[in-house]
């Protein structure tokens, strides 16, 4: 396709858009900040704002610098990702499509002037005022509802739930300090087993919640602040936990089904 999409924001759920843009061929360029905060790291792009480059399934991100990069990369036929906060990129390539899927729960500073087409996941944002269209993100019967009027559901700070666990799968850390891993993702774990220690003013061991598999852990000597979301446990010990979720996949089913309308 010769549409040119910029996608702020490289999360796990980000990630499933932005990979299903990148199967059907669109130029996408993602925008992040300098130190993104990913738990789910194994499937986020953002990722190689560190390494430089990360595989995502079958679609390879690497870190750019300029127009020649972002340009290399499309001919590779890879994603490439920008430290760019403040979204400079967009007046300068002026994309056909901007997403934002910060998953901040606020506007970052869209607007529908950005592109002809704007899309925004997620509360924080009034289709038709706004951005052109919302898309759901909250898990239930609506996930992945195309809003063209008004809001997403706001936030209740509770994770959906998963095999019967909701927030008891979340971690978030007990204070602020530097996070020492001691878990990787992947593994499987057990309540109370120690996962991690946050490295403060004292050192604060962080335990699993639940029984089951590491799907998301912060990057080690992140510096978090105190109820910072630093692990996610799936108590289904999913096998499929190195693949894009069932969740970011209805979303980006949704975005795509916008951008083809238009």
């Amino acid at each position: 396709m010769d549409k040119t999409v910029i996608v702020r924001g490289g999360g796990d759920l980000a990630s499933g858009t932005i990979y299903k843009l990148w199967q059907n061929n669109y130029k996408v360029l993602v925008l992040e900040i300098s130190a993104p905060s990913a738990i789910r790291r194994k499937v986020s792009f953002c990722e190689c704002i560190y390494q430089d480059s990360v595989c995502v399934e079958n679609a390879t991100a690497v870190k750019v610098n300029n127009l020649d990069e972002i340009k290399k990369a499309w001919q590779n036929n890879q994603i490439p990702v920008a430290i760019d906060p403040k979204a400079e990129w967009i007046k300068s390539l002026k994309p056909d499509i901007v997403i934002d899927a910060v998953l901040a729960k606020k506007n970052l500073g869209m607007t529908k002037d950005l592109a002809p087409l704007t899309i925004a996941l997620g509360p924080g944002f009034e289709a038709g005022n706004d951005v052109d269209v919302v898309i759901e993100t909250m898990r239930g019967d609506t996930l992945g509802k195309i809003i063209t009027k008004g809001f997403a559901m706001e936030n209740t700070g509770i994770p959906g739930v998963i095999a019967g666990y909701s927030k008891e799968r979340v971690i978030h850390s007990p204070c602020a300090g530097i996070i020492n891993n001691k878990a990787a993702i992947g593994d499987i774990v057990k309540a109370d087993q120690i996962i991690a220690e946050v490295q403060g003013d004292v050192t604060m061991p962080i335990k699993a919640t639940i029984d089951g598999r590491l799907r998301g852990l912060i990057r080690n000597n992140y510096s978090v602040s105190k109820g910072f979301k630093i692990a996610d446990i799936d108590p289904r010990l999913d096998e499929n936990w190195e693949l894009i979720s069932d969740k970011a996949q209805t979303i980006a089913n949704s975005v795509l089904e916008v951008i083809k309308a238009n």
